[in-house]
């Protein structure tokens, strides 16, 4: 029953904010793009990149891994490094994240125990830490359009796996938007409607002529 007095015009504390969250990319390289058929490369390409400026625009704590970038899947995409130029890379031997010393000290020295994760394969790299760090305490927002599986069925039947496990599934513009969450937000608000008129697609085309028509402070 909802007690009418006590409702308030106050966000819900499961709300992503830059202050509770932490980005978490995991295997986005070449061999592991190569092999992921779940959907269109670019496109996961482009929301990984929408994410990461995402959380470069609200300084969100941000870990970046690779697995055997030297013997086998090649080097983290470069659009990341990019974005991020002085984070140091975590490459690891472990399929799971989680059972990696380095990824998991990065990933408490961060402090924050909402983890938004993302990346290559859905089936493996994903659901494993994903499950992993739920068992630990963490709770875990899986960005489904920059994550990708071998196939359609394996990308959404790890999805479902991690959903009944207690993750949630978002996407970049959700993350993105739900950090931004209020557009008298001056500080960020130029910053957000940039990373979405870069990597938005049409909304980001809406934007470009909502402010050409209406006026630069058109809102997203």
């Amino acid at each position: 029953m909802v007690d009418i007095a006590e409702v308030t015009a106050a966000p819900s504390p499961d709300l992503l904010t830059p202050d509770n969250c932490a980005v978490l990319f995991v295997d986005h390289q070449p061999q592991m793009f190569f092999g992921t058929g779940s959907g269109d490369r670019t496109a996961i390409i482009n929301a990984t990149v929408g994410l990461a400026k995402a959380a470069r625009t609200f300084d969100v704590p941000v870990v970046l891994s690779t697995v055997a970038a030297e013997s086998f899947s090649g080097p983290i995409m470069p659009q990341l490094p990019a974005v991020f130029p002085d984070h140091k890379i975590i490459d690891r031997t472990t399929m799971n994240a989680w059972e990696d010393v380095n990824f998991v000290e990065a990933v408490k020295a961060t402090g924050r125990k909402k983890l938004v994760l993302a990346g290559l394969w859905t089936e493996v790299c994903v659901v494993l830490p994903a499950l992993s760090a739920i068992a630990q305490g963490y709770e875990v927002y899986v960005v489904t359009d920059a994550s990708g599986g071998v196939s359609p069925q394996a990308h959404e039947h790890a999805i479902q796996r991690m959903v009944q496990a207690g993750a949630v599934p978002v996407t970049w513009v959700q993350v993105l938007l739900e950090l931004q969450r209020d557009w008298a937000r001056t500080e960020t608000y130029a910053a957000v409607t940039d990373v979405v008129k870069e990597n938005g697609g049409a909304y980001g085309l809406g934007i470009v002529y909502a402010q050409a028509v209406i006026g630069a402070h058109a809102a997203g």
